[in-house]
């Protein structure tokens, strides 16, 4: 059972200056939950209940936002707001445990897990990048636990992207196991799409053992002058399988603008409370002739 989840969030959120000038990035809210929460919550699904933030300096409304807000609670009792007094208990259920540490200098993924070491100790550990929006049924956090009980090996979640994109990910390579997995016999760090050995790219959700940190800890920089993930697996695969898992779901790279705001509006068309009103909107609007926004 993996009861330990990762998530690095010490980074900048520079595509979306200004809104992230003075603020974390994953606390931009899709809907009416911030991204943080949206990854949280697909942990917290899956059975894991110690979330560990690498954090940098920037991120103390993280840290807020899973706190417990005794202020806010008491007025939302007094007024008899019950229903949002359930919501604002339930960002953090009383079984779960965050536990944050810093991540000092900004060297990369690779890195930002490997600060993580001593809080998740010698068992396996789920790796959650927020800015990966990631829905599923169940959720792909819940679809690699179950993964990982049968196979007790490294997981990879990895999606097919264009071969013009392969530039963009860490893009896997191996031998079909079965529909959905794959037996990873080699992994690189942003290929050129004219040398990518596949189109299978690897996404934001990781389970990995802990022989990860022994690779991590004696990486050379890599790419970018950064100690990175992806050539940490590659070390890892000298000792160990390692499979690629291609998840049931869809993905939002909300570290761009446009994955932002795609994720936005296809999650505001599921909303339970505005969800049929939003899409009668979008219906209109797209019936009616948009004129110019006055200067």
């Amino acid at each position: 059972m993996i009861k330990k989840a990762v998530f690095p969030i010490a980074g900048l959120g520079t595509r979306f200056l200004p809104a992230t000038k003075a603020s974390a990035k994953e606390m931009l809210p899709v809907v009416d939950k911030p991204l943080i929460q949206y990854a949280v919550e697909e942990a917290y699904e899956a059975g894991i209940r110690h979330m560990i933030f690498v954090t940098g300096r920037t991120k103390r409304s993280v840290e807020d936002h899973f706190d417990t807000a005794y202020e806010l609670e008491n007025e939302l009792e007094l007024a008899g707001k019950a229903a949002l007094l359930k919501v604002a208990r339930s960002i953090a259920p009383e079984d779960m445990i965050c536990t944050y540490v810093r991540q000092s200098r900004a060297l990369g993924l690779g890195h930002a897990v490997l600060c993580a070491k001593e809080l998740v100790g010698s068992e396996p550990f789920a790796v959650l990048l927020a800015d990966d929006l990631m829905v599923g049924q169940p959720g792909i956090t819940a679809q690699m636990v179950a993964q990982f009980t049968e196979w007790h090996t490294s997981l990879l979640a990895v999606q097919d992207v264009p071969r013009e994109h392969t530039n963009r990910y860490g893009i896997v390579s191996g031998l079909p196991v079965g529909d959905t997995l794959l037996d990873v016999s080699g992994i690189v760090e942003k290929p050129a799409p004219e040398v990518a050995p596949t189109t299978l790219a690897v996404a934001g959700r990781y389970i990995l053992t802990p022989g990860i940190f022994k690779e991590l800890e004696n990486l050379p920089r890599g790419v970018g002058g950064e100690i990175q993930l992806t050539d940490g697996i590659a070390q890892l695969l000298r000792r160990e399988k390692v499979f690629a898992y291609h998840y049931h779901g869809t993905r939002y790279d909300c570290g761009s603008k446009l994955g932002f705001l795609q994720a936005t509006v296809d999650l505001a068309e599921q909303h339970s409370e505005v969800g049929s009103s939003f899409k009668q909107w979008l219906q209109n609007r797209a019936a009616t002739p948009q004129t110019a926004p006055q200067a």
